[in-house]
């Protein structure tokens, strides 16, 4: 199965009312909250509420639950915006280096995040790792040597200003 998603598809859109982005919102605080007090936080009976969470969830508008953990108590010390420029011929197989380098980023672990962008890069990945020699390993034995890869440029995160997983719904 491939996690790949188009950013720009709208044809799935579901029909959200304000209730439907509020409980988004109050899930997006905490999933973890029990049907019963997201029903008295968005002002619905439990009933009505769990069938629009359900709603939402077989509509896929709710991906998934998950826990945040935070990557530094982890020991993952060091996160890496690395753009990826890609050969653009064919490769011996017949298959689009594209195509090799989007299979092999399913693989590689110290991937969080891979899109395919427009400008300069085919490719912008979000990394964690431990440390410079973890990243120095990844760059030079996995990612440069994927036969596809023809540039690699790296930028370190310094400082996190904003770190939020919430969609900004109340914009909509």
């Amino acid at each position: 199965m491939s996690s790949i998603r188009d950013l720009s598809s709208a044809a799935s859109l579901l029909a959200l009312d304000r209730t439907d982005l509020r409980i988004l919102a109050e899930l997006q605080r905490d999933g973890r909250l029990s049907n019963q007090e997201l029903a008295d936080r968005v002002a619905l009976s439990p009933s009505p509420c769990l069938r629009r969470v359900r709603r939402l969830e077989e509509s896929g508008v709710i991906r998934q639950y998950a826990a945040l953990l935070d990557p530094t108590r982890v020991g993952l010390g060091l996160m890496a915006y690395v753009n990826v420029k890609l050969e653009k011929r064919a490769t011996t197989r017949g298959r689009f280096a594209a195509d090799d380098f989007r299979d092999s980023v399913e693989r590689w672990p110290e991937v969080v995040e891979c899109c395919a962008t427009t400008g300069d890069s085919d490719y912008l990945m979000r990394v964690y790792v431990r440390d410079l020699a973890h990243f120095s390993r990844f760059v030079m034995d996995t990612l440069l040597r994927h036969p596809g890869v023809m540039d690699v440029r790296s930028s370190f995160a310094l400082q996190r200003i904003k770190d939020t997983t919430a969609l900004p719904l109340d914009h909509l």
